[in-house]
């Protein structure tokens, strides 16, 4: 079977630590399967790097031994946003013919709605080649604020061979969409047990490097974008009333940092939040090991990788009742709160760091996500086998 990927979520020359959760399963299909990566690159990052005198990006690249293309995606910023499918499939129309030439795939598979899976049924369709569509949270989940936006990731979802939810709550939201519920597949993501495990706690904080003073305090951790959807500053307002000399340590890039750091000055704790922008994957399983507590508070949420990943390191972790989250399995160190509620989230920070870490031999072994990803690739081999539907 040969896969042809089209995705913005992937990393690139201007974000290199973008979508690892994403990165990983490409990698490993590509392991089983030849596997070739389009991944445009917005017009607006790359003017940006231009400005800034960095570099330029380059087109094709090979990463994790896959072939990668990044074309330039043009779009009208912040407006038409019905017209995003339109320009994502004009953008790599190129790279995607010379994919279908060049590689002559069996099956199209797109890890995003919109406009990323709207494009590539459209391009897949017009080369008879069948497509799966990945749904991940927030692609599903914030439709009604854009009502172009919904119509367009029903025609992606509709119109696609198959659809992956990672939730079933996600699942159930797709089937909402009109996408028959046959045609829905739900396969929930995993970790790489190799890197993400328990360990000793003081052994991680010294490799973290603490700042000074922070070790003898208890350490709260988020790990994610930092955009309003993931709830941080309802975080940082619990911390402000959290009677405990807690840090908050913040580990993201996005456009929220600066209006966060304003936040906790104006609330006092200027000097107990940490922003250390995006990590490599692989800094990251000492980070989750030295935080007395992983804390995610998003207003929407699909299955986050990062408490699959606090959770097989052995922390716990606080996050909100929202997505596939009350799917997910936990040990009973974990707690919900409901989202925009800085007051339950501050009282369940307080029980879970009273509580402690579980005994790393009472946790439940996690899911790797080598299971997962033979889920994913018996769900591409039936797409590939069917064909296009022809309806």
């Amino acid at each position: 079977m040969r896969v042809l990927a089209v995705t913005n979520l992937y990393p690139n020359p201007l974000q290199p630590h973008r979508a690892p959760f994403n990165r990983h399963q490409l990698r490993l299909l590509g392991l089983r399967h030849p596997l070739r990566v389009i991944a445009p690159v917005a017009w607006t990052d790359e003017l940006a790097l231009a400005r800034a005198g960095t570099g330029r990006v380059a087109r094709a690249v090979t990463l994790d031994g896959l072939a990668v293309e990044h074309p330039r995606y043009y779009f009208p910023p912040k407006v038409g946003r019905g017209l995003y499918g339109h320009c994502f499939a004009a953008s790599v129309r190129g790279a995607f013919r010379r994919a279908v030439d060049e590689f002559a795939p069996d099956v199209v598979f797109a890890p995003w709605a919109y406009p990323d899976g709207w494009a590539a049924v459209r391009l897949a369709r017009r080369a008879d080649l069948p497509v799966v569509v990945q749904v991940h949270g927030s692609d599903v989940k914030l439709l009604d604020q854009f009502p172009t936006r919904r119509r367009r990731t029903a025609e992606a979802l509709t119109g696609a061979d198959g659809v992956i939810a990672v939730s079933g709550d996600l699942r159930d939201r797709v089937v909402g969409l009109g996408v028959p519920a046959d045609r829905v597949a739900v396969i929930y993501d995993g970790v790489d047990p190799h890197i993400f495990h328990p360990g000793d706690r003081q052994s991680a904080r010294a490799a973290v490097d603490l700042p000074g003073g922070w070790p003898a305090a208890p350490v709260l951790l988020f790990v994610g974008n930092l955009v309003a959807v993931k709830g941080i500053d309802v975080l940082v307002r619990a911390l402000a009333s959290l009677k405990s000399p807690a840090r908050l340590v913040v580990v993201g890039a996005g456009p929220e940092r600066a209006p966060l750091a304003r936040l906790a000055g104006e609330l006092g704790v200027a000097d107990r939040v940490t922003f250390l922008g995006s990590l490599p994957q692989a800094a990251l399983p000492d980070w989750y090991r030295a935080a007395d507590l992983f804390v995610l508070p998003s207003r929407s949420e699909g299955v986050p990788n990062v408490l699959l990943e606090a959770g097989a390191c052995g922390t716990p972790w606080v996050a909100t009742r929202v997505g596939g989250i009350p799917e997910m399995p936990g040990h009973a160190s974990r707690r919900l709160v409901p989202p925009d509620n800085p007051a339950a989230l501050a009282a369940a920070l307080a029980d879970a760091l009273a509580a402690g870490r579980p005994d790393p031999a009472d946790l439940p072994p996690p899911k790797s996500r080598a299971a997962a990803v033979d889920e994913l690739e018996a769900g591409l081999l039936r797409v590939a086998r069917q064909g296009p539907r022809r309806d």
